[in-house]
């Protein structure tokens, strides 16, 4: 059997869909091959949605602990976990139903399945059910987004995670090592320890969220210090073996002295890697390059006039949002529309507690560059919003080119620090100088007067805190 299509789109996870509903609403013909039954990819059934689910859950566990502080006492929390997944599990049952609904509404052809490409227009296609079909098309956008990276010659035991089986919560151990500092492993390591895990931590790197600002990453540090059992850094995991309790794990620290500590459950999340392989195109003219990316052009074509890719394939930020814009830009860029992904600002976020997010240039960047750059903060110590919740340990920065006044970074650590970070990405790509913040009237007393008093800051006359510029 063999059928042709305007677009096909290989993958529904957030870059996927969003490609194949913006096709299908400019008047495309369009199918989408994936192997779960509804779109949403790693993204909803496997990754940020059910891990700010948990999140939540974790947050709220540690309000209710934080509210002593004021006077107020709750008895232990009672965690029914076959309730607290049915939870998880009907949120990405209604999220993924419902694409499922936008996608049969906009006439797109879903196969669930898996593609392969037999040339450069034409796809092997099998179906969930065993049967197989050629699919012929004009153009295709490779959205088969990634997965968790894995340490080699690591036992076979249930008891060693990645991120999907920590978030299928089959249990709660009392002994849980988290193998990576990255966000995956900080995140999913809070919402274990508010269940009640005793929670360690290892990363090779001298800090937490190797890439991000340390200012930033040190606040955090700070307080899951405080939570949990241990965390080693400049420390390298040399080799794991199963015993009847677990998994013992073997340790360098920085000078080579190796040491063994016994865990329930080990959780490795040391990053992702793009699904690259097994779908065929050595058959096509696309050209993969190291670890596995492949390379396109500003529009996300590859190396095959016919074929785009999308999403955690086409190269880091691995971001959910990234790959929804890029997929649009593919999708324009099919349509005829003069178009190119170049964003001045990716935001990106870390849903710990604090949270974490900065967008658009770090200060990082900006030494591996030799940028001249000014920092402003303001400290959420001296934010009235701040004192009120009692997290007073956030801080809001901004990263400012000193002869033009453009705003060109911004940086938070605080609680809710993912929603706030959005101005700093309009700002950025607006153009926007440090006078338009200090000139935009924040509502207070909210956290978001943080980012117009560090832009006041910068002329040294923040309202809240005492710094003349020198």
């Amino acid at each position: 059997m063999k059928s042709s299509l305007q677009l096909v789109v290989i993958g529904a996870g957030p870059g996927g869909y969003a490609a194949a509903f913006l096709a299908a609403d400019l008047g495309m013909e369009v199918a989408i091959i994936e192997k779960e039954p509804n779109p949403g990819g790693v993204c909803l059934y496997r990754g940020c949605i059910p891990s700010k689910a948990f999140l939540h859950v974790a947050k709220i566990i540690s309000e209710a602990k934080h509210a002593q502080a004021f006077g107020i006492e709750y008895n232990e929390p009672k965690i029914d976990i076959n309730k607290l997944r049915d939870w998880k599990k009907s949120v990405v049952s209604k999220l993924t139903g419902g694409l499922g609904q936008l996608a049969r509404a906009r006439k797109i052809r879903y196969i669930q399945g898996e593609a392969s490409f037999v040339s450069s227009d034409t796809l092997k296609v099998t179906r969930t059910d065993g049967s197989i079909e050629e699919l012929s098309f004009q153009k295709a956008i490779l959205a088969t987004g990634s997965r968790p990276a894995v340490i080699p010659n690591l036992p076979a035991s249930p008891d060693i995670w990645d991120s999907s089986r920590a978030l299928d919560l089959e249990t709660i151990p009392e002994n849980l090592l988290v193998v990576g500092g990255g966000y995956i492993g900080m995140e999913l390591g809070t919402v274990y320890h508010a269940l009640g895990s005793k929670v360690s931590a290892v990363e090779m790197t001298p800090g937490l969220l190797p890439g991000a600002d340390r200012d930033l990453t040190d606040v955090l540090y700070k307080r899951v210090k405080g939570l949990f059992t241990k965390i080693m850094l400049e420390t390298r995991v040399i080799k794991m073996e199963t015993i009847k309790s677990g998994i013992t794990v073997t340790f360098a620290d920085k000078e080579g002295k190796e040491f063994k500590e016994d865990y329930n459950k080990v959780l490795v999340s040391i990053g992702r890697r793009p699904n690259s392989e097994n779908i065929g195109l050595q058959n096509t003219k696309v050209k993969i390059t190291s670890p596995g990316f492949v390379e396109i052009n500003d529009q996300r074509q590859t190396a095959d006039p016919s074929i785009y890719a999308i999403g955690d394939i086409a190269g880091n930020p691995m971001l959910a949002h990234k790959a929804s814009h890029e997929g649009r830009v593919a999708v324009e860029a099919i349509s005829g529309k003069r178009v190119a992904f170049e964003p001045q600002a990716i935001p990106a976020v870390v849903f710990t507690d604090p949270e974490i997010a900065w967008c658009g240039l770090t200060e990082i960047d900006a030494a591996k560059e030799g940028r001249e750059v000014r920092v402003v903060k303001f400290p959420w110590a001296a934010s009235g919003r701040a004192l009120t919740i009692d997290r007073t340990e956030g801080l809001t920065k901004l990263i400012i080119d000193p002869k033009t006044q453009r705003i060109l970074g911004m940086g938070i650590v605080g609680d809710g620090a993912g929603e706030m970070i959005a101005e700093g990405v309009v700002a950025i790509e607006m153009g926007a100088v440090a006078q338009d913040l200090k000139l935009s009237i924040h509502p207070h007393p909210t956290l978001s007067e943080t980012i117009m008093e560090a832009a006041e800051s910068f002329f040294g006359h923040s309202t809240h805190i005492y710094k003349p510029k020198k």
